[in-house]
């Protein structure tokens, strides 16, 4: 068998398992696998700014693909770096591979430059860190971690590289080489066979699709089995997109902050829950004597350490979301089990027109429900949305309509500032022909926002739509009552922040807006500027300083600044 750089043969692996881009920032400690990289040419690099920015554009491009993402790192501070970005994935369950330099093996004991035992700092948010000692270990370990990224429920793995292990040679043959087999995890069958029971006897039944319906690419197979069986179906943060928002049976979210009313008002009337690959978080619960009530919880799910995690269901099913679906689905055909619409679709669909919050408001300032009703005219069912944590995640949770998987990217559970525009990136370099749209605080714009040069080195064009809320310009006639007209004169001082200014800074450009009508002539002229020049282009948009969102301590008590109805 031939002798090869060790590296080069970590290049052919990370080839052969389909890895087409990679982010990262060079240093000294990981020079040989750049090298590599340089030889070989058939991955392209985008070079970063922070390597934190290279884990989210790694998870962008993971959400976008299904594959694994990759981010490189060299020694110390870039491993460091890394960890917001692996949690993150690892709250997500998104699957990517962190690639971090080392100091010489010999020198790790004695407090080298830069050697930090990045290892034990990355376990508890990875799946696997390990550290390659042997170089004729190196490809092995890169299958395997690309295997446990995969399988089960998908999540971050981090393998370090001691600098002397990487400049060794192998012996290695690509040749002879394949991925390691991912086997997904079927459903036991005498527990589907319950599940149908308990979701036919049901008078009110709902199907909740989580984030694993989207990371199990099921959500033709949920569509499939709520119309054989007319279940409406709700979606969590991580699953919008699982069931098209304008689909019949779609019944919106649950929740004490993302959530329409609708959807928390079926769901308190539901009798049965079918949960597929949701975790049952708090912000979707609330108080959970409310939300378990009387109803039975079948809750299924790849992990069987997420079942009773927060709550004992009625029936566990530990499934690959995809396999549970059409294993439902056929046992519902062998039963002839199909439904005609009935009255509890009919009630769900009546509350979905009815129980609606306003969008249509003309207020100046500009109140967030308006921006999303002209992001929702604006945009295709195509879109890729990538948004983060605040305020407008609420409101994106509330207001903004998603068509199809994979097509809302979120930092659920995480939350990092500054996610939006490294994770746009990696969505862009995904789907290189699709229209990505980041939507943005104007807070956390300013964090990772040197990522923007990293768009605007490589030719990466998107959209960024910014609700800023935190410009202290309403000098005129301020203190009018709540939902009255009035006059703006926009300034910056000191905590306002000009942030078209800092995109033009980084060879982008951007708008500001102040008044609903502006806005959607605003968006279609980002999207041309965008094309034409091939690099990001802000909107920005002046909402009121403080504003109200619908949140409560329970799903029944769920604080609004409208009137129910």
């Amino acid at each position: 068998m031939p002798k090869i750089p060790a590296m080069q043969a970590v290049v052919e692996v990370l080839k052969s398992e389909g890895v087409g881009t990679v982010f990262g920032c060079p240093g000294a400690a990981i020079l040989p696998l750049y090298a590599a990289l340089q030889a070989d040419g058939g991955i392209e690099h985008l070079i970063v700014r922070h390597e934190e920015g290279a884990t989210h554009m790694a998870d962008g491009w993971s959400r976008t693909t299904g594959n694994v993402g990759v981010a490189i790192g060299t020694s110390g501070p870039a491993g460091t770096n890394m960890i917001t970005g692996l949690y993150t994935a690892q709250a997500d369950s998104i699957p990517i591979l962190c690639i971090t330099g080392q100091a010489v093996s010999s020198k790790l004991h004695q407090e080298a430059f830069q050697a930090v035992d990045i290892v034990e700092i990355a376990k508890p948010v990875t799946k696997w860190a390990v550290q390659v000692k042997e170089a004729a270990q190196a490809p092995w370990i890169f299958r395997r971690a690309f295997q446990l990224a995969r399988e089960g429920r998908p999540g971050p793995v981090l393998v370090d590289l001691p600098l002397d292990v990487q400049k060794e040679l192998i012996e290695w043959d690509a040749t002879i080489d394949a991925p390691l087999p991912v086997t997904p995890v079927a459903p036991h069958g005498p527990r589907v066979e319950r599940a149908l029971d308990l979701l036919l006897s049901a008078q009110r039944p709902l199907i909740l699709a989580g984030g694993g319906v989207v990371l199990a690419d099921a959500a033709d197979d949920l569509r499939e089995l709520a119309e054989y069986l007319q279940v409406p179906v709700q979606v969590t943060l991580m699953g919008k997109g699982a069931l098209d928002d304008d689909h019949d049976l779609h019944a919106g979210m649950t929740g004490i902050q993302t959530s329409q009313r609708y959807g928390n008002a079926s769901f308190l009337e539901s009798d049965l829950v079918l949960a597929v690959g949701a975790r049952f978080g708090d912000r979707h619960t609330g108080t959970l004597d409310v939300y378990r009530g009387d109803r039975v919880f079948i809750h299924v799910d790849v992990d069987p350490t997420q079942l009773g995690k927060v709550f004992g269901p009625d029936l566990g099913v530990v499934s690959d979301a995809k396999l549970f679906l059409r294993a439902l689905l056929a046992a519902a055909h062998t039963r002839k089990a199909r439904r005609q619409p009935n009255g509890w679709v009919t009630r769900v669909q009546h509350l979905r027109r009815t129980l609606t919050r306003r969008e249509d408001f003309d207020d100046v300032p500009v109140k967030a429900p308006r921006v999303y009703r002209e992001i929702n005219d604006a945009f295709g069912p195509d879109t890729y949305f990538v948004t983060a944590i605040g305020l407008y995640q609420i409101w994106g949770g509330q207001h903004q309509k998603v068509h199809r998987p994979r097509r809302y990217q979120v930092c659920g559970q995480a939350g990092p500032l500054g996610w939006e525009i490294p994770a746009a990136i990696g969505v862009k370099k995904a789907a290189p022909d699709a229209e990505v749209v980041g939507v943005v605080g104007d807070y956390s714009f300013q964090f990772l926002v040197e990522e923007l040069a990293v768009a605007a080195q490589y030719d990466v064009p998107f959209v960024l739509i910014m609700l800023n809320n935190e410009y202290l310009g309403l000098i005129r006639q301020a203190e009018l009552p709540y939902g009255m007209n009035y006059e703006v004169d926009i300034h910056y001082d000191a905590v306002g922040t000009d942030n078209v200014k800092i995109m033009e800074a980084y060879g982008c450009s951007g708008r500001r807006v102040s008044a609903p009508g502006e806005i959607r002539e605003a968006i279609e002229w980002a999207r041309k500027e965008a094309a034409r020049t091939s690099r990001p282009v802000l909107v920005e948009v002046l909402i009121e300083r403080e504003a109200n969102t619908p949140h409560g301590v329970s799903i029944d008590a769920v604080t609004e600044f409208e009137p129910l109805p």
